[in-house]
């Protein structure tokens, strides 16, 4: 594989400060609008961001997840808590989020603490939820092993029998994360690798910073 070779020349856009709100999840907001309604790829999903988390050691783990909700009070999404990633979360509640919008060459990052949803906010978009989706999150003891695949199938099959004349309860091992940020990077590409690069950092009375980033 040629990898070395593989590169992209960014050449749709810059960022100045100036064009630049003061409250980061405003930014986010209007970024994320622009990169859900420019022209995409059909399986493009603007909301599949990175979700890192560490252990109490330090190890790093990464996998992508789908932002579901943005607030001022931060980026929610929905898991199982029995999982690996929940059970890190229990002894180092820090994440950090990557959203990568190739088509409008832009990124960006998050950092923050995490903590779980109340449980309302959780039973409400459980309910939201297509029925099939609802009942896998039942079914499945996500990152626990499983000796195949029919194991996973058969348990909804049975799930979807016990609950066909009734409601699909949320289980109390499912529900919503929020991350509420301490810093938020806004990266836009540019040429030559020169790119456009902000940091808002959450200052100590609660106020946002704005520092410009060598790239």
């Amino acid at each position: 594989m040629d990898l070395e070779n593989l590169r992209r020349s960014y050449l749709d856009g810059s960022l100045e400060l100036d064009a630049l709100v003061a409250d980061p999840i405003e930014q986010f907001k209007l970024w994320f609008s622009e990169a859900q309604n420019a022209p995409a790829a059909e399986w493009f999903e603007p909301n599949a961001m990175t979700l890192a988390s560490a252990d109490p050691n330090g190890r790093v783990s990464a996998r992508i997840v789908l932002l579901k909700r943005v607030s001022d009070a931060g980026f929610t999404f929905f898991t199982n808590y029995q999982s690996d990633k929940a059970i890190q979360f229990e002894k180092n509640p820090h994440a950090a989020l990557v959203f990568y919008w190739p088509h409008i060459e832009r990124q960006v990052r998050v950092e923050g603490t995490i903590a779980k949803t109340d449980a309302e906010t959780s039973d409400q978009y459980f309910r939201e939820r297509p029925p099939g989706s609802r009942l896998g999150a039942i079914a499945s003891p996500q990152s626990r092993p499983l000796s195949s695949r029919s194991e996973l199938e058969q348990a909804t099959i049975e799930l979807a029998e016990k609950y066909s004349d009734e409601a699909i309860p949320r289980p109390d091992y499912w529900g919503g994360y929020r991350i509420s940020p301490v810093r938020m990077e806004f990266w836009q590409g540019r040429p030559s690798r020169l790119h456009d690069r902000f940091l808002y950092t959450l200052e100590a009375d609660g106020k946002w910073s704005r520092t410009r980033l060598a790239p």
